[in-house]
């Protein structure tokens, strides 16, 4: 039995049927906690045609400290630059992910720029949360023969500090999952669970970069110089495609996400086989965040049937956010946010338990 458990909390941030911006959602909420200790999400808000921004929200919570509902702040990022924009005038900011970095005193934003070239990585740095600045895409050198340059690209996530790279030296850190050519769940579900995994092109990686000085560019975070691949699908929950999710956040067991995994379900009747995305949880060594110290065999939290009346998918959890309640003094409990059937947003309750089975699972061979 998994000693991790996330349960749903009663708030759902609904789209706002009169905003034109949310016409088609609002999902997959980056969450910071700001300098004047609010909580802050960064949806993405969906206009028609796919259009994606990312809006503001600030969190309001009860007397009892449970959130309760949100303010709209208006947009952090709408597409302006040219690679968030496309040439038949679609384009979008979508999915952020947001870290506050103490070696640079900022809070780093990773995103997904809808370019004329599909999905890649973006970021951008702000000092308060409401004012950005983009730093552009972000580019990889190769390894071993694997070449992430022209791959799309999503689910990027920053650790909050140096972490070590695989020659042992302190450096900025992403996770991300690149989508080599037939490695989206679609194109793997015809091959069955029985198939050969691709390690280096299924994978979720750690990249790195250098630190900058003091008073340098910081342009050059978005240069990443080194690699070393994570994790690849293991369990059945996870078995056409995982991505990593929240941000690391740094534990008493380790650096803990709550990372994403699909999987190809059949409805009650066995006639229809859908795409189901689940969230489980992963345990990163402190020290060597490249070793896996847990990973979920079965989900944490899993969808449940929807009778929305829109052509959205119906069986997504979509981690993205998460918040530490030290704010009322439960530093090991934990408000993670995330897209719920590609079209709201959902929150979850995690109390972190006082040990983990330490069993990290092998990847296939």
């Amino acid at each position: 039995m998994s000693p991790f458990r996330l349960r749903p909390l009663d708030l759902v941030i609904e789209p706002q049927a009169d905003n034109p911006y949310e016409v088609e959602g609002v999902l997959n909420p980056a969450a910071a906690r700001g300098p004047d200790g609010e909580l802050y999400l960064f949806p993405r808000i969906v206009g028609a045609g796919n259009y994606s921004r990312i809006g503001i929200m600030r969190v309001l919570f009860d007397d009892a400290g449970e959130p309760r509902g949100v303010e709209r702040l208006g947009v952090a990022l709408e597409p302006e630059a040219p690679y968030e924009l496309r040439p038949n005038g679609g384009g979008g900011c979508e999915d952020p992910r947001v870290t506050y970095v103490a070696p640079l005193a900022h809070y780093i934003m990773t995103y997904t720029a809808f370019s004329p070239d599909g999905p890649r990585i973006a970021l951008a740095m702000s000092k308060d949360l409401l004012h950005w600045h983009r730093l552009g895409l972000a580019t990889f050198t190769p390894y071993l023969g694997v070449a992430f340059e022209g791959v799309d690209n999503k689910d990027a996530t920053t650790f909050p500090t140096a972490v070590p790279n695989p020659e042992g030296q302190l450096e900025l850190a992403i996770l991300h999952r690149p989508l080599f050519p037939g490695t989206l769940p679609e194109q793997t579900r015809p091959r069955g669970h029985g198939r050969r995994i691709d390690l280096h092109r299924e994978s979720i990686w750690i990249s790195y970069t250098s630190t900058p000085p003091s008073g340098t560019n910081p342009h050059q975070l978005r240069h990443f110089t080194s690699h070393h691949r994570l994790a690849a699908p293991v369990s059945p929950w996870e078995t056409l495609k995982i991505g990593s999710g929240t941000p690391p956040v740094l534990t008493s067991h380790g650096w803990m996400i709550v990372y994403h995994g699909v999987s190809d379900v059949a409805s009650p009747d066995g006639d229809e086989h859908r795409l189901t995305y689940c969230a489980g949880i992963m345990v990163l060594d402190a020290e060597h965040p490249e070793k896996i110290l847990y990973r979920s065999v079965k989900p944490v939290l899993a969808p449940v049937p929807s009778t929305q009346p829109r052509a959205t998918p119906a069986d997504v959890v979509f981690p993205t956010g998460i918040d530490q309640r030290a704010d009322i003094g439960q530093p090991d409990r934990y408000d993670v946010y995330y897209g719920l059937n590609d079209f709201r947003i959902g929150v979850a309750r995690l109390d972190l338990p006082p040990t983990i089975p330490y069993q990290g699972q092998r990847d296939p061979t």
